[in-house]
């Protein structure tokens, strides 16, 4: 079997890790989970963001660089819940950006991921989970973590922006493009099918 590594991608409550798992059920891939039950920051960082952003950050940095590294060791076909990227890409330059992280806290962790990322292989594929901010509004409701609650539309939609700008200028693997207002594979299986079907035919191009 060709080796191939799957990255999951999407905002909190897209549906990665429910996602991740059907196809680790259905295909009999390996699934790397997220690791936001790991972390001992998430809710301090929940509660209090400047103080904690940084932590979290390189926290979520580390696990995933491991995740990177384990999954190109495995045989087959391999699936991450989120990416290192989208951490770099996406959230810590959003807790910059909004200034709940420093300037020297931000370029200390810039510096530590370039420096990493130039030597990690891309990904065959990433799967992109795009979700307006109700859709994820409502995942998010139904899961039911109490770390979350606090989180508002307005984060959401914030980044969404940073995630569509990012994806828009990725070009190191295909991306598969997942409407989340239009499919339901967690309940649907017309849509699951349709969306291994999908990942399928992708990775037999590569």
């Amino acid at each position: 079997m060709a080796h191939h590594f799957i990255a999951v991608a999407g905002n909190i409550g897209a549906g990665k890790s429910t996602l991740t798992r059907l196809l680790a059920e259905r295909c009999g891939w390996t699934p790397f989970y997220e690791a936001n039950a790991e972390n001992p920051y998430l809710a301090d960082f929940y509660a209090d963001m400047p103080r904690w952003s940084f932590h979290s950050q390189v926290f979520f940095l580390g696990k995933r660089l491991e995740h990177h590294y384990q999954l190109l060791q495995q045989d087959g076909i391999v699936l991450q819940d989120r990416t290192v990227y989208e951490d770099a890409e996406i959230f810590a330059r959003n807790l910059h950006t909004q200034g709940t992280m420093s300037d020297r806290d931000y370029d200390a962790y810039r510096r530590l991921y370039k420096a990493i990322a130039a030597f990690l292989p891309p990904p065959s594929l990433i799967v992109y989970l795009q979700a307006d901010v109700e859709t994820l509004l409502l995942h998010i409701r139904k899961r039911g973590r109490d770390y979350e609650r606090q989180i508002s539309p307005e984060y959401l939609a914030r980044l969404n922006h940073l995630y569509d700008e990012w994806i828009n200028e990725w070009t190191l693997c295909p991306v598969l493009h997942l409407d989340m207002t239009e499919i339901d594979f967690q309940h649907n299986p017309e849509d699951l099918a349709m969306v291994i079907e999908q990942v399928q035919a992708t990775l037999s191009m590569t």
